[in-house]
């Protein structure tokens, strides 16, 4: 079942426990004595400021009933609720738990809740955790979970969503630039005098992974280095993923000398396994991982990685939700990222 949890920072509708009436235009325009075609247009901050007398009592009234307005009203369906579903594989992956924490103080910053449901990376668990969102009336979704081994229906969903992280190829996303990273990661092991260069790889149906990979591939060929898909294995964002694949590629008799993981906690896991086989990191091995979660600047050995920019894809993901033209098509938007160098990596001896 869907994990569930409410950002407390963004819940500005209660005080000590006690829920405040929500204002409406309705209340406003009463008072004011207006329709509320009439509030409604004088507070558009997207329209021209009106100073008549009319504008001026609206805005008084609806400063003096404490009115604040919906900033999803013009952009997504509006159950009043004022409240984003976000949707994550899980909360005990730490690039999620980043992201989501991106994802709710962008959130607070346009007066929203933030509410979020796991999925354990599965389908069917995302329907039942999507479900669960649409009944305590969210008004869009902001989804980690998309997939490129399957169908997607933009209309899939009976509210305004978008992706975050990975896309699925049709929805309006939020990404880092995934192929740009894997490329710069494998660059940094080549311009260091790195040629057997192995791949951790991650899941077939996450675009994050299979950009990494392509970037991997890119890198190689532009140094005439040949691919060989025997060098790359890993099926997952696990360290004990990380840690099979190591194993797999440090016990071949031509092991490589770099390995890039398309993620930290796999590239940990590869450490562990070249730890486990007498191999030191980075005299016998050099490592880079993705992401840049907190832990991997302090492991013994520093891990050479990739940042990905979170918050900025986290603000994109609700720009995209809030500010979105129902007319308009799909739209990505794609954040850089950037190797940090740190002391897993080293030229070959």
């Amino acid at each position: 079942m869907p994990t569930h949890q409410v950002n407390s920072a963004t819940e500005s509708g209660s005080r000590n426990g006690n829920l405040v009436a929500v204002v409406t235009i309705l209340d406003v325009a009463r008072e004011a004595g207006v329709s509320k075609s009439t509030v409604s247009r004088v507070l558009d901050e997207r329209l021209p400021r009106s100073n008549s007398p009319t504008a001026e009592r609206v805005r008084r009234v609806a400063a003096e009933l404490g009115y604040v307005r919906n900033p999803l009203a013009s952009g997504l369906r509006r159950t009043g609720t004022s409240t984003v579903g976000v949707v994550v594989p899980r909360l005990t992956d730490t690039v999620m738990a980043m992201l989501y924490e991106e994802i709710a103080t962008a959130a607070t910053g346009r007066g929203l809740f933030a509410l979020v449901a796991t999925t354990g990376d599965d389908p069917e668990t995302e329907h039942v955790a999507v479900a669960a969102l649409l009944q305590r009336r969210v008004d869009g979704l902001i989804l980690t979970t998309a997939r490129i081994d399957r169908d997607n229906d933009p209309t899939r969903f009976p509210v305004p969503y978008a992706l975050a992280l990975r896309t699925d190829g049709v929805s309006s996303a939020s990404i880092g630039d995934d192929h740009l990273g894997g490329y710069l990661a494998t660059r940094h092991l080549i311009d260091l005098g790195h040629r057997r260069i192995a791949l951790v790889s991650g899941p077939a149906y996450a675009s994050s992974a299979q950009r990494r990979r392509k970037g991997y591939e890119q890198a190689l060929a532009e140094s005439r280095i040949g691919l060989d898909e025997s060098m790359i294995t890993g099926d997952s964002f696990s360290m004990e993923s990380g840690q099979v694949a190591g194993r797999i590629l440090l016990d071949r008799p031509d092991r490589p000398t770099a390995i890039f993981a398309v993620n930290d906690n796999t590239a940990i896991g590869t450490m562990a396994a070249a730890h486990a086989l007498g191999l030191r990191v980075p005299e016998d091995l050099a490592v880079v991982g993705y992401n840049d979660i907190p832990i991997v600047s302090r492991l013994p050995v520093p891990l050479t990685t990739v940042r990905v920019p979170f918050q900025q894809i986290a603000t994109g993901a609700i720009g995209l939700l809030i500010d979105r033209d129902a007319a308009s098509p799909p739209r990505t938007l794609v954040a850089t990222p950037t190797v940090i160098p740190r002391s897993s990596t080293k030229a070959p001896r």
